[in-house]
């Protein structure tokens, strides 16, 4: 009987094909697994009288040599299949599939467009530090001890005694460019600022500026002027109207900010504008000859003057987009408005 089933069990071994996975399975289970048929052959070996169990042990084995052989011609079989109908499925003669391109963020774009401008006007580009000491972030920019950007509500510190933040302004960069450089100095300073504030539709704890430098001999506040109307126009447009404001800045004496002419409603009055017109792009001002001094440059024989702006707010404007917070979200839907930007 026995003899009989084990001949039976080579015969299906040897008749045994397989043309996918599903049956390569099936075969392993039936004849390679422990509950397979070979494996109830060994466990017949405990029945077989003890004079009996040496060839009848010989005999299971080539079985089970028998069954793992077929498996092994089984796998290559299947494997080679399988590459032969992946090689004709493949139809070289088909055009090739619609790979969608990205784009240019906007605010990349907008960078690149601000510092384009003023490098055709001798500006060169500066950068520094995303984390800055209380010298070069507040100190050496006139910031009086008790200001309030120097408090926690306003400023993320990292360390206190000394202080060590997440810097405000690229305002910082700029005092590194004037402690290594000599005058004459003409450098833009891009880059990504923190401040602590709630995010909203008009503001973000994390955001970009970009802030100009110009230190020489006798350079006066119509120089600044000159300057941000020649942006202004090659920004936004010719017919960009430029007011300058008076304001306060610990760092620049006297002050301004920068407004421009609304690009919605042309400077007739909208809700972007408050009905005014205007919208406000930045602040500037003749450098404080404190700073000059900290900075050792000698602000007797030197003059200069600087002025700050959002990269956002441009952006904003330039492209009439109505909330700031879209520009982290990363969808899709708003960043597809771009992709011919460049």
């Amino acid at each position: 009987m026995i003899q009989e089933k084990i001949e039976k069990i080579k015969e299906a071994i040897q008749e045994a094909k397989a043309a996918n996975q599903e049956q390569l399975e099936a075969y392993r289970m039936q004849f390679i697994s422990k509950k397979s048929v070979v494996g109830e052959l060994f466990a017949e070996m405990r029945t077989i009288p003890n004079e009996q169990k040496k060839a009848f042990g010989q005999v299971v084995n080539e079985v089970k040599e028998l069954a793992e052989s077929k498996f092994k011609e089984l796998i290559e079989h299947v494997s080679a299949s399988t590459k032969q109908s992946k090689s004709t499925e493949l139809d070289l003669t088909l055009p090739p599939s619609n790979l969608s391109a990205g784009g240019i963020h906007p605010l990349t774009a907008t960078r690149q467009r601000i510092i384009e401008i003023f490098e055709r006007i001798g500006f060169n580009l500066s950068e520094g530090p995303e984390i800055e000491d209380d010298w070069h972030n507040f100190t050496a920019l006139n910031f009086p001890e008790n200001h309030p950007a120097r408090e926690m509500q306003d400023t993320f510190f990292l360390e206190k005694n000394p202080d060590i933040a997440l810097r405000t302004h690229t305002s910082s960069v700029q005092v590194r460019v004037m402690e290594n450089q000599k005058p004459p100095i003409r450098t833009l300073s891009p880059g990504r600022v923190y401040r602590n504030e709630a995010i909203s539709a008009r503001a973000h704890c994390i955001f970009h500026q970009v802030e100009g430098l110009y230190v020489d001999k006798n350079v006066g506040f119509a120089d600044l002027k000159n300057t941000l109307y020649h942006f202004a126009k090659e920004m936004f447009g010719k017919e960009t109207k430029v007011r300058f404001r008076p304001s306060y800045f610990p760092f620049t004496e006297p002050s301004a900010e920068i407004d421009i002419s609304c690009q919605l409603c042309g400077g007739k009055g909208c809700n972007v504008c408050k009905g005014t017109g205007w919208v406000e792009i930045g602040g500037s001002g003749m450098v404080d000859p404190n700073v000059l001094e900290n900075c050792g440059i000698d602000s007797k024989e030197y003059t200069g003057f600087a002025f700050g702006m959002g990269i956002e707010r441009i952006a904003m404007l330039k492209y009439q987009i109505k909330d700031l917070r879209l520009f982290t979200e990363n969808d899709v839907r708003f960043l597809q408005q771009f992709r011919s930007l460049v």
